[in-house]
């Protein structure tokens, strides 16, 4: 035999079996599409909605916490009152509006449901109440809180986002399930009418912003119902029309339309809280000057606390720290657009559809006119901003968001694989992982 026969005839080596990993030579290249395919995996998780909401609505109070404590103290001590005193105001109304939070995250959508007729009702007769003389109280020239004894006030208009975004809810799912919402009639009423109640209530109070939230929400609900384009474009030209002469009439709002862009306070001062606000942002760098070390909070900016802290994070966090909150209201608005994306059932996609174009309009509103780009609506930042009339509706509607995300069928199960904190395990089991459960063995068994 040959030696070139004997070669053919001896048999190949076996092949070595795969690992699984990707050869030397591409593993720099894929290495970051391999980082890419994990992240979008993980994205992709049935609780990434619920983790977002969660995390993202604690961090901004969390955060908006300190920069209350941060922003208040001078103005605190210039009204003769402790350093701390709004500080604790807002921990009590974040204290408060974390149990309603786990409320409205425990609670069934059928009990959500049940809250918006009288959430509505209830909001209709407190604002009233705010026209009363003698009950209501006017606060910076808009009569639209309550006195609720000592130093405690309320703002019913605040409620009142929350009402409309579940009553519209609740009705334009009913008349989804009976398929009426394709004629243009039962799309506009009683939503537009009683809207335009909760508008007129609150524009009587003179509080402009908080009407263009609540119309933001009344344009969502329609959007998602899916009202067609002309009837769409009509009510909003009926409405924008409505707001021009609103502003025309005011010489108040027509200088704070002035004061959009303004890098001078004018000759009678006029632009100074905008103007000032724009000093603290541009004199933050990109690290800020340091926690607690604003400069513009000893009485140069207006309302630090309230409209403005955006402004004093600016100053005191950098843009670093104005970045981070952008990307938190970010991620909340993404968690809330993919709930109501996701969901099959009518009710649960308008009422996180409404959830979350509220929060967005009204932190777009904040920060634009913190920024220059808008005139400045006296709205504060959600989640973020001193005062508990807003924080409690506002972190009843994240808990609305997280009852949402956790009631998908992945999430559900997802959320039943997990290992239980608190309890008894079930008989019979022990958990090994986060995902698996492993039957108990008999004794000496391997």
């Amino acid at each position: 035999m040959t030696a070139r026969s004997a070669k053919a005839a001896s048999p190949r080596p076996a092949r070595r079996p795969s690992t699984g990993r990707p050869p030397r030579g591409g593993r720099v290249l894929g290495g970051p599409r391999r980082l890419y395919v994990q992240a979008k995996r993980a994205w992709d998780r049935p609780l990434t909605a619920y983790y977002l909401v969660l995390g993202g609505s604690l961090l901004l109070i969390v955060l908006g916490l300190v920069m209350v404590y941060s922003a208040s103290q001078i103005k605190a001590l210039q009204y003769g009152l402790a350093p701390s005193y709004f500080f604790r105001k807002q921990l009590l109304a974040a204290v408060l509006g974390g149990g309603l939070m786990l409320v409205a995250a425990r609670m069934p959508v059928r009990l959500h449901r049940m809250l918006a007729y009288p959430l509505l009702a209830g909001s209709v007769f407190l604002m009233c109440l705010v026209q009363v003389p003698g009950i209501g109280v006017a606060v910076n020239g808009n009569q639209n809180w309550l006195n609720l004894g000592g130093a405690f006030q309320m703002q019913p208009s605040e409620f009142g986002k929350l009402a409309l975004v579940l009553w519209g809810a609740d009705l334009l799912a009913r008349k989804h399930d009976k398929k009426l919402l394709a004629q243009w009639k039962h799309l506009l009423v009683p939503l537009i009418p009683v809207a335009f109640l909760l508008l007129g209530l609150i524009m009587l109070g003179g509080d402009m912003g908080t009407a263009v939230i609540l119309t933001a929400v009344l344009f969502g609900l329609l959007w998602l119902a899916g009202a067609p384009t002309r009837l769409f474009v009509g009510v909003l030209s009926v409405a924008g029309v409505v707001a021009a002469l609103l502003i025309k009439t005011s010489a108040n709002r027509m200088s704070r339309l002035a004061c959009i862009g303004a890098t001078d306070p004018g000759p009678s001062d006029q632009c100074w809280q905008a103007v000032h606000g724009i000093y603290a942002l541009a004199s933050g760098g990109f690290f800020g000057s340091g926690l607690g070390a604003s400069m513009e909070k000893w009485g140069e900016l207006p309302e630090p606390h309230t409209d403005f802290i955006f402004a004093i994070a600016g100053e005191e966090l950098g843009l670093a720290g104005t970045l981070s909150v952008l990307a938190l209201f970010a991620a909340l608005g993404y968690a809330g657009i993919r709930v109501a994306g996701r969901t099959e059932d009518p009710f649960v996609r308008y009422a996180a559809g409404g959830v979350t174009t509220w929060i967005m309009v009204q932190a777009m509103i904040n920060i634009g006119a913190v920024l220059g780009l808008l005139p400045i609506a006296g709205v504060p930042l959600p989640l973020f901003s001193f005062g508990g009339s807003a924080l409690l509706p506002t972190m009843f509607a994240v808990g609305l968001l997280i009852a949402f995300a956790r009631d998908e069928p992945a999430a559900r199960a997802a959320l039943a694989m997990r290992q239980p904190v608190f309890g008894r395990k079930p008989a019979g089991v022990r958990w090994k992982s986060m995902r698996r459960r492993v039957k108990k063995r008999p004794s000496g068994e391997r």
